[in-house]
């Protein structure tokens, strides 16, 4: 077995919760903040933006690790995706499929592309967006996950890693809520909107 064979296979969880508590300890030994939203702050305010908005006028140069957090995660992707992707089919729960076709959600079959095998692509395409259902989920859904960051004071990686890590009671609440509203949209909103 070759080495990129034996990377390819599907890892344990452990590894990525081992690999997130090493990187949480490095921060809080530099005293640094983790989170996705606020690398795009640091993107914001290096392309200019501190000119025009207050908010992003700041010496992004402080954040310039984040700079490279976002490269090394789009670098990663790719990499994952093309030269250590698994060669077995991407599984998604029985019991998922059958909620998703209720509301008329149909799920691709199993595939070896996990971005293809773990989305409905019916609703996730350009295609849909022009038709109400794919404009709510797609610019409505985008802007009000933009305001609930802003809102919040970070992202979920934010506050659900490195605020918890930090024992910030508002990163708790932040992530409760996180939760209730997942809940309301699986439950409630989303068949609503499908049904548009």
């Amino acid at each position: 077995m070759t080495l990129i064979e034996f990377i390819s296979q599907p890892w344990h969880w452990s590894v990525s919760g081992v690999m997130i508590a090493l990187v949480m300890y490095l921060l809080i030994y530099f005293g640094q903040k983790f989170g996705i939203s606020s690398s795009f702050e640091a993107m914001c305010s290096l392309s200019g933006a501190g000119k025009k908005i207050k908010y992003f006028d700041f010496d992004w140069k402080k954040q310039d690790w984040q700079l490279v957090f976002i490269v090394g995660s789009v670098i990663g992707g790719a990499i994952g995706s093309t030269l250590l992707a698994s060669p077995e089919p991407v599984h998604v729960s029985a019991a998922t499929v059958a909620d998703l076709q209720s509301i008329g959600v149909t799920m691709p079959q199993e595939t070896s592309d996990a971005g293809a095998g773990f989305i409905p692509l019916e609703l996730f395409n350009f295609e849909s967006l022009l038709t109400p259902t794919g404009f709510i989920l797609m610019i409505g859904g985008g802007f009000l996950i933009g305001f609930g960051t802003r809102w919040a004071g970070g992202c979920t990686s934010g506050h659900a890693i490195s605020g918890l890590a930090n024992l910030q009671l508002p990163s708790l609440v932040a992530v409760i809520g996180f939760f209730i509203g997942g809940l309301l949209m699986t439950h409630l909103l989303l068949p609503l909107i499908l049904s548009l």
